[in-house]
């Protein structure tokens, strides 16, 4: 459905939305992430009420027609609005990878808060490495690595302060181990 072509779009009652001036280059790459089998819904949603922001219909219509809350569509015009310097220097590239990557930092999620990981990556591999060797080779007597042993095993060679074998049998679980 063509967001623009939607019938009594404009007699809506209520604010209207922040404005928003799209270049003809900005509005052709937010269709091109919209028709893109690679975008996320993500992306999809956030350049559609980008362009519905940008035809002037106010942020109640726009979440209506895109199934979004209105607070959805007033965060979304916000950081399109906040990224105007951003969109300037890629266009003034003249170059429309340059602009499609602008875009598509500014529809990406922000990093959100919360506790940093216990256990980094490196560490992650270390312990799958350490599910490959064989047991006999570390003084196990046993013929296959468990999650315990392989939590007590990587106390033993001191590469975590602590581990519980629950979180050893998740990495392995997503190693596909």
């Amino acid at each position: 459905m063509n967001l623009s072509d939607h019938e009594g779009a404009e007699t809506m009652p209520g604010p209207k939305s922040k404005k928003i001036d799209l270049t003809k280059r900005q509005r052709a790459t937010l269709n091109q992430f919209i028709r893109r089998q690679n975008s996320s819904q993500q992306q999809v949603r956030r350049a559609k009420i980008i362009l519905a922001a940008a035809d002037r219909r106010n942020n109640q219509r726009n979440a209506d027609l895109l199934g979004v809350m209105p607070s959805t569509v007033r965060l979304w015009i916000e950081r399109w609005n906040l990224a105007a310097d951003i969109l300037a220097k890629a266009e003034a590239d003249d170059n429309e990878k340059s602009l499609s990557a602008a875009i598509c930092r500014i529809l990406a999620d922000d990093p959100r808060p919360g506790r940093p990981a216990d256990f980094s990556p490196e560490l992650i591999c270390q312990i799958i490495a350490l599910a490959c060797e064989k047991p006999e080779d570390s003084g196990r007597p046993i013929s296959h690595w468990s999650q315990r042993e392989l939590a007590d095993e990587a106390l033993k060679r001191n590469l975590v302060g602590k581990i519980s074998p629950r979180s050893v049998g998740r990495f392995l679980k997503r190693s596909g181990r």
